[in-house]
């Protein structure tokens, strides 16, 4: 048996390098506006009246459900949130 080592858990998740890049960006998206959220100290039926979404589109965000999101549909509810994107773009190795 083959012993395989990766950079990332998407890395090892993901079939393509591409699709683990969209991973990592919605991952880190979904983690900033989990913290976010839970800073508001509100209940999810505000949160979610606050972000425009349902309350149970907001359970999946909190519950992690990375696959259920987009990477517009987090940028889109980051900007929302009053959270602030910077993209950071670097050659690979």
């Amino acid at each position: 048996m083959d012993i395989q080592t990766f950079d990332s858990v998407f890395d090892a998740l993901a079939d393509t390098p591409v699709e683990a890049a969209n991973m990592k960006a919605r991952a880190e998206l979904l983690s900033a506006l989990k913290r976010r959220i839970q800073a508001w100290d509100m209940s999810q039926e505000a949160a979610a009246a606050r972000l425009g979404i349902t309350r149970p589109r907001l359970n999946d965000l909190l519950r992690g459900k990375l696959g259920k999101f987009s990477l517009d549909a987090l940028v889109n509810l980051a900007t929302q949130s009053g959270l602030t994107l910077e993209i950071r773009v670097v050659e690979a190795a």
